[in-house]
């Protein structure tokens, strides 16, 4: 078995044009800040956002599998995912840990939530992922979301029994989505879905391309079904396109920082808390002072179990400096 990484810092933006609007777009929020008078402040701007992200999940998912697809060529799983967070909350970027270093994932290092993480994937074909339910107020004494994606990874149990014990146990959260999956060469892919805010019993997915995001799976969001868009044009060139033109395409499609309005659909389930920073959080990409996505991941798993894991990473809260790096590995299973 063999990993290899590789480096490189690139543009916060890809392309001028994203670029330009993200930085006017920056200079507009200070200057609607600065209208709002001296009793709003930067930290005022972002609470919301730190309510209803404070425990470190991605909050944009897009993903299509296939466990037998018909050409050699194809995937069977394409993922693609953006993390938004504060750009000061602790983490590790993706490596392997674990016994025998198995799960490769990015990990949480926020007092009291070490260990946590948001996606994450290992050599026995276990990958879960997880983002949080929007609500207008978190319990702060509810367990960390976190420890459902690292404890899959970690565990026997197949993905459909795992999250049949998660939702037994899903009122001790505040609201989450979470993907399980068992990727095996052998015995054929399963995916499961359970959300806290949806139906009691998790389901088995049909092969087919979703998206998720702080809502339940496939809720009908504006940036959603946008995203869910740009990235199906995207896969269907999959085929044809070298794998590492595929995945800058997915990463183009992860930074896309159009707002998507109006969506009442967002401001219905966020409510006033939502309001301050809705123009930002309407897009694929988001981009508040302090806090937006500051991880892109695609995952890719050819028909012979070869994974690529890339990740593209924000460098020390700054917004316009990114590491990027790969790993890969065949499947164990």
């Amino acid at each position: 078995m063999r990993y290899w990484k590789a480096f490189l810092v690139i543009p916060a933006r890809m392309g001028s044009r994203v670029h330009w609007q993200g930085r006017a777009g920056l200079a507009a929020g200070k200057q609607r800040l600065a209208g709002l008078g001296a009793a709003w402040s930067l930290r005022d701007c972002v609470a919301p956002c730190e309510q209803s992200c404070s425990q470190g999940p991605m909050c944009i998912i897009f993903f299509k599998f296939d466990p037998r697809p018909v050409s050699k060529n194809a995937y069977r799983l394409i993922l693609a995912a953006n993390r938004d967070e504060f750009y000061h909350r602790p983490s590790k970027l993706a490596d392997f840990w674990g016994n025998n270093n198995e799960v490769l994932s990015g990990l949480d290092m926020e007092e009291g939530k070490e260990g946590g993480t948001w996606l994450g994937i290992s050599t026995r074909g276990k990958l879960a992922a997880l983002t949080n339910y929007l609500q207008p107020r978190q319990d702060r004494d509810a367990r960390g979301r976190g420890e459902l994606v690292t404890h899959f990874l970690t565990t026997d149990m197949d993905s459909l029994s795992y999250l049949k014990k998660v939702s037994a146990e899903g009122h001790l959260y505040n609201g989450f989505n979470l993907i399980a999956a068992d990727l095996s060469t052998e015995k054929g892919d399963v995916v499961c879905y359970y959300g806290n805010r949806g139906e009691p019993e998790p389901v088995v997915l049909a092969p087919g391309t979703y998206g998720l995001s702080n809502a339940l799976l496939e809720t009908p969001w504006r940036k959603l079904c946008f995203g869910k868009q740009l990235f199906l044009e995207a896969v269907e060139r999959s085929q044809e396109l070298p794998k590492d033109a595929l995945i800058a395409q997915l990463l183009h499609v992860l930074n896309n920082d159009e707002a998507q309005l109006p969506d009442p659909a967002i401001e219905d389930q966020g409510r006033e808390y939502v309001q301050p920073f809705l123009s930002k959080y309407a897009a694929v990409c988001v981009r508040c002072p302090g806090y937006g996505t500051r991880t892109n991941t695609v995952i890719l798993v050819d028909a012979d179990g070869h994974v690529t894991f890339t990740e593209r990473s924000m460098l020390d809260k700054d917004p316009s400096c990114w590491e990027t790096s790969t790993h890969e590995f065949k499947l164990q299973s």
